[in-house]
């Protein structure tokens, strides 16, 4: 969708009911920090396999005066867990899911961090439409309705998730409604409490104690102690462009190790020179698994974007796509937001609070258990993250804004949305072209790509010819990811929203 230079701005998202609820807050006046805070309350409610308040978040906000600044919103693990423990009671690797996978929530407090940094919106103003939807009921998106007939063996088995999911004992189908008053119920006490309300208080002990019963070694001095933290993005050049994105805890090297890769040796990487960028990949793949980490435990992005790929197996995350959103926002003030939300694997832990009706991550399955890897098990420590935003600058002046979902092929989603653009694509053609990702090497040894049906047969031959097999998906398979993109031109904006999702994107008029 393309707007003229005088519209007020534009939003993107995975689910279109977002999609709205952001775009009339642009109506109203609101700017991209306030669109996009709506936006993501609104998902935790409608997207809830991938995304709810008990999960994480981690963005790229651009202010008026051109200043990008990252905000890391990713929990900690529990104060009192111990390495120990997790090894004698999970041996050499965390389960995917399950009580000793969560970590202390970072979303809603992002959320506040964001909306002290730029928004001009009240608080209870970007809870409204999430709280509307919990209480009334919504359709069920076809994502959601997919995801809880995979995941049924075991969501089912939560209490507080059969309850909400599966009435009479069956999956929720796409269309029918979805209602959660006890999620209605947590927004309207931040709605008037405060942030601070899912971290202390009543709101805090009533989750916090639901945990516990369960196993959790999370305390309410754990959820009280934690902090959202801005720091600078991690930033490269690429073909005149500054690209943006997240330090680690994040994946955001990934990218910029792609694109360095691309400009020194790899010609025509979505054509014929696909395997080159395949083994790229591949590469990155391996830095992340051996190195990526906690940033007090681990290197700098900047020592990861040069690191030498490591030799020997590193087994990574148990997941390819992990279940997240991501939303990009841009109003013509100046304001830009890259957002990612999540509760990592499909429903997270696979634990719904049932008093609070809070869905809770899986975040904690990303440790290691090895004390020789940075990213091993310690108390009070992130996990590394999946989760990357990014934003484009051209000539210091903010170009593209995307966003997407992917678990640990999220670098690889923006490498070829950023590479599509890069050649004269609009968000449009960029979001819908086949996709393709390089799968993190599991307990097999094999290196596979998995590849929408409708790849080019040139690139199909050279990722072949590079020592892949290839796995092959229909087109717009939600395993490639959900993407975002936004384009500022000075003559328009275009936005678009990934055909794999539930999503839209909307271009706000003057």
């Amino acid at each position: 969708m393309t707007r003229t230079i005088g519209a007020r701005g534009a939003i993107s998202t995975s689910h279109h009911l977002a999609t709205e609820a952001g775009a009339a807050v642009i109506e109203a006046g609101g700017n991209a920090v306030d669109a996009a805070i709506t936006a993501a309350a609104t998902l935790c409610v409608v997207y809830p396999n991938n995304v709810a308040l008990g999960g994480d978040l981690v963005a790229l906000v651009r202010s008026p005066h051109g200043e990008v600044h990252f905000l890391n919103a990713t929990g900690r693990s529990p104060s009192g867990q111990t390495l120990a423990g997790l090894r004698e009671r999970h041996g050499d690797a965390l389960p995917l899911r399950g009580i000793d996978t969560v970590t202390v929530p970072g979303g809603v407090r992002g959320w506040r961090a964001l909306h002290d940094f730029g928004a001009t919106r009240e608080w209870a103003q970007h809870l409204a439409p999430a709280t509307e939807f919990a209480e009334a009921g919504h359709p069920t998106a076809r994502s959601v309705a997919a995801a809880l007939i995979e995941n049924h063996a075991s969501l089912a088995q939560d209490p507080g998730a059969r309850d909400i999911f599966y009435p009479n004992g069956e999956p929720l189908t796409a269309g029918e409604t979805l209602v959660q008053p006890a999620l209605a119920a947590t927004l309207r006490t931040l709605a008037e409490q405060g942030a601070d309300a899912f971290y202390s208080g009543e709101l805090a002990r009533t989750w916090v104690a639901g945990l516990r019963g369960a196993g959790s070694q999370i305390t309410l001095e754990d959820t009280a102690a934690y902090r959202p933290e801005w720091a600078e993005p991690l930033a490269g050049d690429f073909d005149g462009h500054r690209v943006l994105t997240g330090p680690p805890n994040t994946s955001g090297f990934m990218l910029l190790r792609a694109l360095n890769a691309v400009a020194q040796r790899i010609e025509d990487p979505l054509g014929a020179g696909a395997g080159a960028l395949a083994a790229a990949f591949r590469d990155a793949n391996a830095v992340r698994a051996a190195f990526l980490a906690d940033p007090a435990a681990g290197p700098s992005g900047e020592q990861l974007v040069a690191a030498e790929v490591p030799t020997g197996d590193h087994v990574a995350d148990p997941k390819r796509s992990g279940d997240t959103v991501g939303l990009s926002a841009v109003t013509a003030d100046g304001w830009a937001v890259s957002l990612i939300n999540s509760v990592y694997c499909s429903f997270g832990a696979h634990i719904l609070e049932p008093q609070t009706g809070v869905l809770f991550q899986n975040r904690g399955t990303s440790f290691a258990l090895d004390p020789a890897l940075p990213n091993v098990f310690a108390p009070n420590k992130r996990p590394r993250h999946t989760l990357m935003p990014v934003m484009v600058l051209r000539d210091g002046e903010l170009a593209w804004v995307p966003s997407t979902m992917g678990g640990s092929a999220q670098p690889q989603i923006h490498a070829q949305l950023l590479l599509r653009s890069f050649g004269g694509a609009a968000p449009q053609e960029a979001t819908h072209a086949p996709r393709w990702i390089v799968d993190e090497i599991g307990g097999d040894g094999k290196l596979t790509v998995t590849l929408e049906e409708d790849v080019p047969e040139t690139a199909r031959d050279a990722i072949v010819a590079a020592g892949f097999e290839l796995n092959i998906v229909p087109r717009y398979s939600e395993d490639l990811g959900h993407s975002n993109l936004i384009r500022v031109r000075a003559a328009a904006l275009d936005a678009a929203s990934d055909p794999r999702s539930d999503g839209s994107a909307i271009v706000v008029d003057a």
